[in-house]
């Protein structure tokens, strides 16, 4: 050993291998970061002095070792040390090494790295503030000067505009108080509100930074009630007569025009509903736009009074024709109380009533000339009139009910005998093929149309199928229906498409049976006989050979596998490796030790490794350089 190692090294003094790896010199960094791995953190991340560095570097260049139990490993030159290639560089004051030295922030015992880089670990001293403006001392302060400040104080949540601007911090800010400082004008103008607290202490809502007395205040754009008319007039003493934090000012009509209400409450207290504020006189009541009934006809030359009998709009007046006409009513309440259905406003004795429009039964064929009481036999309107056919009709109907209720299916109103169904049509399974000519009964043999039919071939042809299953249920991507025995198939569309000499192989060749999915996919299955190899090549036969022509192959040992043939190796025989059949992937040892382990003379004790010191072209030969090898 040259030497022994520092004391901090001295219990891995034995273990040569913490240390060094054999054979590899490269691999000591990477032993020494493994132990190291604030330092390895650190190159990963490019932090720090290591991270820093503009070139990479073996640790044994600055760090050397077996130099005695006391030896510094890790010197630092003061006087030619570049602090900027650590995580905080020195400027400012820092800079100056008459003002700082090394000393002043690397203290005894503690690494250079975990050395504090915020401000008040160092200057905790010269904080005037005592910690209320937190340890962010960077944000006012610089390290050119601690006297020298810069604070932007619009990045705090109260932004100085207008005289704000050119007041002196201690005007707000008195002893030196920064933090929890009031924002609220009333703090510091109290004895400037002339409204003795009346309006409240939001005094922003009507002043402005810019001047005192200037009021920017908007009654219109400021508050959710806008002066309008004779509003505008107004002086503010005559609506808010008591301090607005006391009582809210009332906005309804009533709460200041009471005296004026010759209705004496009447119609409401919604007066905004007739009058203006522009002129109390001004009545603008529509009862077309501002009621949901709109006077139509007769109703419009009606007097008020004869409807809204009790309290104008307090009492609800009726809305249904049948609450004031309901003596005019000469069905005697048969037809129901809509009257609205067939009357009109214009005259009782006009029926505008349109069955096709006004219902969802529109009136077709032979229904249009039927008389209401044929359908309508119970009270009309009031006893639900049934629309399907099978209602009236059941008595017609020949099927049984075998095919359902919905005879529009098939018929129609002008005559029962027209059959209009279209399979192809009205279904989502056109006849095609033999299908067409087919009755109905083939394949509805259960209740029609209750009974839901299968669409798919297997449900009727599953005898037919020779297949047994193995091909699935979809039959029709192979057969269709003009005939079971004409079949399209795309050998393509499978997981092997033909090719080469495929192409016109016969089908019965490789498919012995319709068993079609028991053929094995590898070469192998078809043409063992044909494999020269024994298997000693493996069975994938697609590696060397091709579908074009079983002859032709192509292998390429030093591009497609691990093991380049070079030296020696150039000119050995397949065999003389592959020796022993095998199934698929071939699979030969590609260490040297692999097949020449007899011929090892060191009998294992360089390791397996032969091609360190030995070539492919002679076993005798040795690489050049490796005779005068060292071992630490």
């Amino acid at each position: 050993m040259p030497g022994q190692v520092i004391e901090g090294h001295a219990k891995w003094e034995e273990s040569c291998t913490k240390c060094h790896k054999r054979f590899d010199k490269a691999a000591q960094t990477q032993l020494c970061q493994d132990c190291h791995k604030d330092i390895r953190k650190d190159i990963e991340a490019r932090q720090g002095l290591h991270g820093r560095m503009k070139e990479a570097r073996e640790c044994r260049e600055c760090h050397t070792e077996h130099k005695g139990r006391a030896e510094n490993i890790a010197p630092v030159n003061k006087q030619s040390f570049d602090h900027g290639g650590t995580d905080f560089a020195l400027k400012g004051a820092h800079a100056d090494t008459k003002k700082a030295d090394c000393q002043s922030c690397h203290k005894p015992k503690i690494k250079y790295r975990d050395t504090p880089s915020d401000c008040v670990a160092c200057h905790k001293k010269d904080d005037k503030h005592k910690g209320s403006l937190g340890a962010a001392c960077a944000d006012c302060h610089t390290d050119r000067n601690w006297k020298e400040t810069r604070f932007d104080h619009s990045k705090t949540r109260f932004f100085l505009r207008g005289k704000h601007a050119d007041t002196s911090c201690e005007a707000c800010h008195d002893n030196e108080r920064y933090k929890n400082t009031p924002m609220d004008c009333a703090s510091c103008h109290k004895k400037d509100d002339s409204h003795k607290g009346v309006f409240g202490q939001q005094c922003e809502t009507c002043h402005g930074e810019k001047d005192w007395k200037t009021s920017p205040f908007n009654h219109d754009k400021d508050t959710k009630y806008p002066l309008t008319g004779k509003h505008g007039k107004v002086k503010c003493e005559s609506c808010h007569k008591k301090p607005v934090a006391v009582e809210k000012t009332p906005t309804a009509c009533i709460a200041c025009h009471q005296k004026d209400d010759k209705h004496k409450g009447s119609f409401g207290e919604k007066c905004a509903s007739c009058h203006v504020d522009k002129d109390w006189k001004s009545i603008t009541f529509d009862h077309d736009r501002d009621t949901k009934y709109r006077l139509n006809g007769k109703h419009r030359a009606t007097k008020c009074e004869s409807c809204h009998k009790g309290a104008l709009y307090k009492d609800k007046a009726p809305s249904v024709c049948y609450g004031c006409h309901k003596k005019d009513d000469t069905h005697k309440g048969s037809y129901g109380e809509k009257c609205e259905r067939c009357h009109s406003e214009r005259d009782w004795k006009v029926i505008p009533f349109d069955h096709d429009r006004d219902t969802t039964y529109p009136l077709k064929g032979k229904h249009k000339v039927t008389k209401c009481e044929s359908c309508h036999k119970g009270q009309l309107y009031k006893d639900k009139t049934p629309t399907t056919c099978n209602a009236c009709h059941r008595k017609d109907d020949i099927h049984k009910g075998q095919y359902g209720e919905k005879c529009e299916s098939c018929h129609v109103e002008q005559t029962w005998k027209t059959i209009t169904f279209d399979h192809a049509r009205d279904t989502k399974y056109p006849l095609l093929g033999k299908h067409a000519p087919l009755k109905c009964e083939s394949c509805h043999k259960g209740h029609l149309y209750r009974d839901k039919l299968k669409s798919t071939c297997v449900a009727c042809h599953e005898k037919d199928d020779k297949h047994k299953g193995q091909e699935g249920q979809k039959c029709e991507e192979c057969h269709n229906e003009r005939s079971w025995k004409d079949t399209k198939f795309d050998h393509g569309l499978t997981r092997f498409p033909l090719l080469g000499k495929h192409i016109k192989v016969d089908c019965k060749k490789c498919h012995t049976t319709v068993a079609f999915k028991d053929v094995s996919f590898d070469c192998v299955g078809c043409h063992e006989k044909d494999d020269t190899h024994k298997r000693r090549l493996g069975t994938r036969c697609e590696a060397c050979h091709n579908a074009r022509d079983w002859k032709i192959w192509d292998f390429d040992h030093d591009r497609r596998t691990r093991f380049k043939l070079d030296g020696g190796h150039a000119g050995l025989d397949c065999y003389t490796c592959h020796k022993n059949p095998m199934a698929k992937t071939v699979k030969t040892p590609d260490t040297c030790v692999g097949c020449h382990k007899k011929d090892d003379k060191h009998e294992g004790s360089y390791g397996p490794q032969c091609e360190r010191c030995h070539e492919s072209s002679s076993w005798k030969a040795i690489k050049p350089g490796t005779g005068g090898l060292r071992f630490r």
